[in-house]
């Protein structure tokens, strides 16, 4: 279609497929899975859509510039000849990211400084002005990607991460990301038709991703800044037109989400952040003991939660999750129960055959998402 451009979707490990879901519901041409990326097609105004929508993604590139590359001076060239002004203006700051898997550079730092150099020496042989750098929260962010002798320029649309969604103004130690949140969801399966419980919800990440899953909210809707809005063509009747089409998609959800946290401080941070997402009509949150509590709803109940490992929190690993596997098999029937750990040696004190085993990174940490389904009746004597 007239007016699509190419552009770049950054994501966690094993979120691929789900992303590329993710884009394909949205309406995005020609999508294709990378490594930890999903490459895609659309126009200005999905741009500004996947941005504010897509909850697995990290950052939104739109590559600008593709060449091959020997050498620094090589490098230097091809972003001289680059036209920045149909981007951004002198006034304006900027900063280059670099990642790069090649034999003719060695440091992303010079990379990103030969850059720079480019750049400003365009813009003072232009205007006879320079945009500054400014590296903490520049105006127009840059990504320079270089693999064996291939480099890629693409502007960076979201800016900072695309999981600072906006929300969560409190957390607690060890709060988990908010894409790898939503994303844990999506591979749970988690649509909206069932209840939902995260015993264990911290700073309550899971309970606002399910929640917004749930009703089909923007992932992004609390979220003010994006790159684009700086860039020189950004068109706001159209950004404000999405925002109004992506809320007109909303849906009503008619069952229970649930949060238990047993320290209060949690409680009240996970309470905050529920408020700050505008989720407090559908989200309830109890100060409770996981292991002293029973199941709060009668019928089928989805459970997603991410229990302390030992890295952070000091526990007595196999006490802890010995208790996690009791609870579910005396507490919990007719319960579809998920959790993610990095300490895979914890899952054997759990007790429970889990039907499903899922490869996932926390931050560095390798990490496993388990599922444990919990039978009612007869059934549940198989997990005894």
């Amino acid at each position: 279609m007239k007016g699509n451009f190419k552009m770049l979707a950054k994501t966690l490990y094993g979120f691929e497929s789900i992303l590329a879901k993710e884009l394909r519901n949205l309406g995005a041409g020609n999508v294709k899975e990378g490594v930890r990326n999903v490459s895609f097609e659309g126009d200005t105004g999905f741009m500004y859509k996947a941005n504010l929508s897509l909850r697995t993604a990290l950052k939104i590139f739109k590559p600008i510039k593709t060449f091959k590359v020997f050498n620094e001076k090589q490098l230097y060239r091809q972003l001289y000849t680059i036209e920045w002004l149909d981007y951004f203006n002198s006034s304006q700051t900027f900063a280059f990211d670099t990642t790069m898997n090649s034999d003719v550079f060695n440091n992303s730092l010079f990379v990103s400084q030969r850059s720079k150099d480019a750049l400003v020496d365009k813009f003072r042989d232009t205007v006879r002005e320079r945009p500054s750098v400014n590296t903490s929260n520049p105006d127009i962010r840059i990504n320079i990607h270089i693999y064996n002798n291939d480099c890629t320029v693409s502007l960076d649309s979201s800016g900072s991460s695309l999981h600072q969604r906006g929300y969560r103004t409190a957390t607690n130690i060890a709060p988990i990301n908010e894409v790898l949140a939503a994303g844990l969801l999506l591979l749970s399966g988690w649509d909206g038709r069932t209840d939902f419980l995260d015993p264990m919800c911290g700073s309550g990440t899971f309970l606002v991703e399910a929640a917004m899953i749930a009703c089909n909210i923007p992932a992004n809707i609390n979220r003010s800044s994006y790159s684009f809005k700086n860039w020189s063509d950004f068109d706001e009747s159209l950004y404000e037109k999405i925002i109004e089409s992506r809320l007109n998609q909303t849906r009503e959800f008619t069952h229970k989400i649930i949060g238990y946290d047993k320290a209060p401080s949690a409680v009240r941070k996970a309470q905050e952040n529920i408020d700050n997402a505008n989720l407090t009509e559908y989200v309830t949150i109890e100060r409770k003991d996981f292991f002293r509590t029973e199941k709060p709803v009668e019928n089928g109940l989805k459970m997603v939660f991410n229990p302390p490992y030992g890295e952070r929190l000091n526990i007595d690993v196999e006490e802890f999750y010995s208790k996690i596997g009791d609870t579910l098999k005396q507490s919990y029937p007719g319960t579809n129960a998920w959790l993610i750990t990095s300490n895979l040696d914890s899952l054997k004190h759990v007790g429970l055959k889990p039907s499903r085993k899922i490869k996932v990174f926390n931050g560095k940490l390798e990490s496993r998402l388990v599922n444990y389904e919990i039978y009612e009746g007869s059934k549940k004597a198989k997990f005894n």
